[in-house]
């Protein structure tokens, strides 16, 4: 490293604490291939639950406010599910959009299997549901043996008062909640707020673990493989996963770390985490049993979440190694690049291009362009316009080059994607279309080659076109959003859109003339010739788009 060294800046702060969150912020924003680095760009999910008289219990991803109430983080949105289902069980509340709440004239499908008292037709009074709203904020909060207590009261109540039918239903309340406890395998009756942060390092591999508790509750854990990883150590690998992390996610009260880092270090990253947090976290070894458990556990989940990426890595390298095998390819396939073209009778032409490399998708290197100034639904066009704009700066010497390009479409749309490869002078990459089989039907597709050779078919179980498969199914994905997107934004604010132009008739205009060519070459006779369109709105279409 001090070989490549070409020039030391320093920049001076007022603390430690300062110079460590400053050397995190410049780690992060210029990646330095020596440092460890740590991506997370998805938010945590939480469980939420609305204001109002009937508040409404709702899944949340993003930054909470102070409009709502919010439980978690949950590491997952299958822990947050599993939570979210049980809420509906034991308290019965309501899951719709308020739109939907205040329109209901009879109760839903909910309401008949049990999973809400449907008080969007006042079939709970306003204070019952209150009660209930309190008794899952309890138990969301870690209070299930208050919540326990409060349900027994309620029983003996309705007992008394020889509500036997009520007290049946707060029986069944306390039989749910104890199942619920049962089922936990680890958790604690002091209500703790906790993140257990574990690193394990083996065969080759460095994996941070995170598990969540929260309410005493264990809500389970994400592994994170961290990047420039390389020699390090575990400990280092906790040291830098506490700086980036908490930088843009909440702290909890209390964090458990396995291994510790050094004594120096440790204190430092408390320091760094405080000033984060606004408070002071403390950072320190699992002693009770239960918090032992706990850590053994997160451990566990680490060596298994590295046994399945190796396995994942080893299936990936077979699927290149056999279609490197399949396309009799001279050179072994790192990076892949594969285009698609998506459009709606030549409207919104978007065209995408994703990349695989390192034996996954690499979302960070996706393309989409837009496609302009080409004859509407000319998906040969579009295809050549995507691949000129995409490699024309590796013709110049810029970027990465691909090992091979793959084209979703058959022999136009490659003869096409070359055409524009040899007008920059990289007819030599590797390339080949996926044309889709009889009934567009998986398992049946032909490998289309540029040079005029036989279109090769592979077996339906064949590794080589499952990863064809996967990667082409991609650039579909990416390549639809993006045309979904673009049309919306056309609908919303194009200024040709004419007034009083709704979607009915809208999709009467292009069935009527087969897109918007078809429209614009209309005359305002034609026009008004589609039902729905009088002479006057005719007028005013053909007025807007001319």
């Amino acid at each position: 490293m001090v070989s490549q060294i070409a020039a030391v800046e320093t920049t001076a702060t007022r603390t430690e604490a300062e110079a460590l969150l400053l050397e995190n912020n410049l780690i992060k924003s210029l990646s330095p291939r020596y440092n460890i680095l740590f991506r997370d760009d998805k938010s945590y999910p939480y469980i939420v639950l609305s204001k109002g008289e009937f508040p409404r219990l709702g899944f949340f991803r993003g930054n909470p406010d102070r409009k709502a109430e919010y439980f978690g983080p949950y590491p997952s949105s299958w822990a947050v599910r599993d939570s979210f289902h049980l809420l509906q069980k034991m308290f019965r509340l309501r899951t719709c959009e308020e739109s939907v709440f205040a329109n209901r004239s009879r109760p839903c499908l909910l309401y008949q299997i049990k999973r809400c008292s449907g008080p969007c037709v006042g079939l709970v009074t306003p204070e019952d549901y209150a009660t209930d709203i309190q008794l899952a904020s309890m138990f969301l909060s870690g209070k299930q043996h208050e919540v326990s207590k409060r349900l027994n009261q309620a029983m003996e109540d309705a007992s008394a008062r020889l509500a036997f039918e009520q007290a049946a239903v707060y029986r069944d309340l306390i039989q749910s909640l104890r199942h619920v406890q049962e089922k936990q395998f680890v958790s604690s009756s002091k209500g703790e707020d906790m993140d257990i942060l574990v690193a394990q390092k083996e065969a080759g591999q460095l994996c941070v673990n995170l598990a969540m508790v929260r309410g005493g509750r264990h809500l389970g854990d994400r592994p994170f493989f961290p990047i420039n990883a390389g020699e390090s150590e575990p400990a280092d690998a906790c040291a830098a996963f506490i700086r980036q992390h908490y930088a843009v996610h909440p702290a909890p009260s209390r964090l458990l770390v396995h291994p510790l880092p050094a004594e120096d270090e440790a204190g430092e990253t408390e320091a760094v985490l405080a000033e984060l947090a606004g408070r002071p976290v403390p950072v320190v070894q699992a002693r009770s049993l239960t918090h032992r458990a706990w850590v053994e556990m997160a451990l566990q989940n680490a060596r298994l979440a590295i046994l399945a990426r190796s396995q994942a890595t080893e299936q990936q390298e077979k699927r290149l190694a056999a279609l490197q095998d399949a396309l009799q390819l001279p050179e072994p396939i790192i990076r892949i690049e594969c285009f698609d073209i998506s459009h709606t009778m030549g409207e919104a032409t978007v065209a995408s291009c994703v990349v695989y490399q390192e034996n996954r998708m690499k979302n960070a290197d996706y393309r989409r362009f837009n496609i302009r100034d080409i004859q509407p639904g000319d998906d040969y066009a579009a295809m050549r316009q995507a691949v000129s704009r995409r490699y024309d700066g590796i013709a110049a010497g810029e970027g990465t080059a691909p090992d091979l390009i793959l084209i979703d479409g058959g022999k136009g749309q490659v003869a096409s994607a070359f055409a524009a490869l040899a007008d920059l002078g990289l007819a030599h990459l590797p390339m080949i279309g996926v044309a889709k089989g009889v009934g567009r039907k998986p398992g049946l597709e032909s490998l289309v080659f540029p040079d005029g050779r036989e279109p090769l078919q592979l077996p339906a179980e064949h590794p080589a076109l499952h990863l064809i498969q996967e990667i082409r199914d991609e650039a579909h994905r990416f390549a639809i959003t993006g045309h979904r997107a673009r049309r919306a934004r056309q609908e919303n604010i194009n200024p040709r859109k004419p007034a009083g132009h709704w979607t009915g008739r809208r999709k009467a205009l292009v069935a009527r003339f087969g897109g918007l060519p078809g429209v614009l070459a209309a005359s305002p006779e034609q026009l008004s010739e589609v039902p729905g369109i009088s002479r006057d709105m005719a007028e005013k279409i053909h007025s807007a788009l001319h």
